[in-house]
């Protein structure tokens, strides 16, 4: 294939996956301002007030780029894992597979989609946020690259959870069991200085801490987690699952049989 041609397939993948989350957007974007202006409602007046500051900001201010990274992390999984699935369910994924298009160009082109829908909705998350707290920039080239970055790696992680799952239920195990779990873990409710020794240190094994913080920096300028540890974690995740990924499709796990 040419250039223009594998810009075209790019392209058109991308395409079908925005059209695909945006058409039922009432049950793909809404939900997520819905369940953030509660948190803010729950977490930020209500427990927060009694909380007070934290590494000196408003509880309300500090638990802002989390519930973003929050929305970010599961929409763009979510995106991805179902669409994948769907895919394969349908029988339309061979169509792709036997084409010309090379696999690197259908797997950007999901994680595309993915990056989108994140996007989508953290910027409407963003939106309810101001609403809630006075919203501060410290730095926005971090946050902007940490926000693409996060939508990508777990966009990624979506696509494999998509093509190993055998039935809609595989696609909803690890986000239940593990990505929510691990999400609450991650700081975005509190600082790890809050916590005993041992479970700083046990913490810092969770990869959505060094996201979150990241991401926090860039909004008010403080972190928990050096800044560029963070970015090589991130980034590390992101070339191991890319060729995971990658490899999966290669081979057509899950896909042939």
């Amino acid at each position: 294939m040419t250039g223009a041609e594998k810009y075209t397939a790019f392209r058109t993948i991308v395409i079908r996956e925005f059209l695909r989350f945006i058409r039922i957007w009432v049950q793909t974007v809404l939900p997520p301002a819905i369940t953030t202006a509660l948190y803010f409602i729950i977490f930020g007046n209500l427990i927060g007030a009694q909380i007070g500051d934290m590494e000196g900001f408003r509880y309300m201010d500090y638990i802002v780029p989390g519930l973003i990274m929050m929305a970010v992390i599961t929409n763009s999984y979510a995106n991805v894992v179902s669409s994948f699935y769907g895919s394969k369910f349908q029988h339309n994924i061979e169509e792709l597979l036997v084409s010309p298009v090379p696999n690197y160009i259908i797997l950007l082109g999901y994680v595309s989609g993915g990056v989108a829908r994140g996007t989508v909705v953290g910027i409407i998350v963003t939106i309810v946020s101001s609403f809630f707290s006075d919203l501060q920039l410290y730095n926005i080239w971090v946050l902007l690259s940490v926000f693409i970055l996060t939508a990508v790696l777990f966009s990624l992680a979506g696509f494999i959870n998509g093509a190993y799952a055998q039935s809609f239920d595989d696609i909803s195990i690890i986000p239940t069991f593990v990505l929510t779990p691990l999400t609450y873990l991650g700081g975005i409710f509190y600082s790890i200085n809050m916590l005993p020794a041992f479970w700083q240190t046990a913490s810092l094994a969770n990869p959505i801490l060094y996201m979150v913080n990241a991401f926090r920096y860039g909004f008010l300028g403080v972190s928990d987690i050096s800044l560029v540890v963070s970015y090589a974690i991130i980034i590390g995740f992101i070339v191991i699952l890319y060729f995971y990924s990658l490899n999966l499709l290669n081979k057509g796990h899950g896909i042939r049989t």
